[in-house]
């Protein structure tokens, strides 16, 4: 199982076209907290690409940027893109601190709704989707989009609470509509050239914030074939 995730309690799903859920509301959020996720990368991100060797790294909903600027540290080029262009501006400012000036230009910062945001002739080494809750069709765009921005060799990596961690989990979104399962993941991506799924299952992640609970995740990994 990961290590434990050190980041707050999840809020609401972020997803760009709900009513209730647009980018003013997390424009909101983000400018009347100093930081609303945790300085460090995801833990299941860390331990899925920390040997990996740096290229080209894309990362879809990235909120204040913390795994996009984790990877440009450790000398990936890396791009951020969010609906909120208060998260954008932090993650660039953070970014500004962490990589210093000589090396700042390996974070690329994009304010931009991922439901219509689409990588543009750029062939990605790495493409994360890491927590970010829609509909099933919307869902299977950013999905597909995702798997389409990868170069040859390049790795897709989803994660999002799973469905499951509704009754066996604790924290996360409470709306079964934008939870997804690993195959419900894996079917978002049927028929995509030279896509090849890795590891598709629901994994425990041990809440800080909750005593000795376990959270259920859903986790997909994928590459596409050198061919």
């Amino acid at each position: 199982a990961p290590s434990p995730e050190p980041r707050a309690p999840s809020p609401e799903p972020r997803a760009s076209t709900m009513a209730t859920m647009d980018s003013r509301v997390w424009d909101d959020r983000y400018a009347a907290s100093e930081l609303v996720w945790s300085a460090g990368p995801n833990a299941m991100v860390a331990e899925l690409t920390g040997d990996l060797p740096p290229g080209r790294a894309l990362d879809l909903a990235a909120g204040e940027g913390r795994n996009a600027i984790w990877l440009a540290e450790r000398g990936w080029d890396a791009t951020a893109v969010d609906f909120s262009a208060v998260a954008m501006e932090r993650a660039r400012r953070i970014g500004d601190e962490r990589l210093g000036t000589a090396d700042a230009g390996r974070l690329t910062t994009v304010a931009a709704d991922v439901l219509r945001w689409a990588a543009s002739g750029t062939a990605y080494d790495l493409v994360l989707v890491i927590f970010l809750h829609l509909p099933e069709a919307q869902r299977r765009v950013v999905h597909r989009r995702a798997a389409d921005a990868l170069a040859p060799g390049g790795m897709l990596l989803v994660l999002a609470h799973d469905r499951s961690n509704l009754d066996g989990g604790v924290g996360g979104p409470q709306d079964p509509a934008i939870l997804p399962t690993p195959e419900e993941v894996v079917g978002d991506l049927d028929g995509i050239p030279d896509l090849l799924v890795d590891r598709s299952e629901v994994i425990l992640r041990p809440v800080v914030t909750d005593g000795e609970r376990m959270a259920r995740d859903c986790l997909v990994v994928a590459h596409r074939h050198r061919g």
